[in-house]
């Protein structure tokens, strides 16, 4: 997983609400269980419609989308971070999320920002013409017009998200006290590990 510290440029300003994670990724695109290539397929329903936001040049390759309240409701599939992910999308802005599509988007190195719906119609506005800089260290939303949004996050999320560490990420970062522990057992319980030999 990327370390997730700054991140920093145009924003897809779709500011819908309840998009579900068919909305995100159509179950068509769940057959597969790479993670590459589902960028395409993101939004698919969306972009029928020839003004999406998502195949304007104006917004094109952006790491931010800004949503409406209660992103990523709906079924559990952990595709549509995959297929956020693959799009180039390193954080979600919203009032709220579905507490799953959360889980699902931390455990694939995605921030989501929780913001009140002041502050994300104020970054919907600017995301039509100018960057949007989140720093995680700092917990803060900025503008280039001095807008400061400041926003909570779990201190667990932050370290891993920071430190790039995914569950396999933390489990190798104990890989001294985990040998340590297995030479223990090996010493005191021989037994234990002559049957696992």
């Amino acid at each position: 997983m990327d370390k997730v510290s700054i991140v920093e440029g145009g924003a897809y300003p779709l500011g819908v609400k309840n998009v579900d994670t068919d909305m995100i990724i159509a179950a068509k695109w769940l057959k597969t269980i790479s993670r590459v290539g589902l960028g395409k397929g993101a939004f698919e329903a969306m972009r029928q419609d020839p003004a999406n936001v998502f195949d304007d040049p104006a917004h094109a390759g952006s790491p931010i989308l800004i949503a409406g309240d209660n992103f990523g409701c709906g079924s559990s599939r952990e595709h549509a971070a995959w297929a956020l992910n693959d799009m180039g999308v390193k954080a979600v802005i919203a009032p709220s999320f579905s507490d799953i599509f959360s889980g699902n988007a931390f455990k694939n190195g995605i921030l989501t920002v929780v913001l009140p719906q002041e502050a994300i119609d104020r970054l919907m506005d600017v995301a039509k013409t100018d960057p949007i800089h989140i720093d995680l260290d700092a917990q803060s939303v900025t503008t280039p017009f001095q807008d400061r949004f400041s926003f909570e996050i779990d201190p667990f999320r932050k370290t891993c998200l920071m430190g790039g560490l995914d569950e396999i990420g933390l489990t190798l970062a104990e890989a001294d006290r985990i040998g340590a522990y297995e030479a223990k057992v090996k010493a005191d319980r021989p037994w234990v590990s002559a049957a696992v030999a």
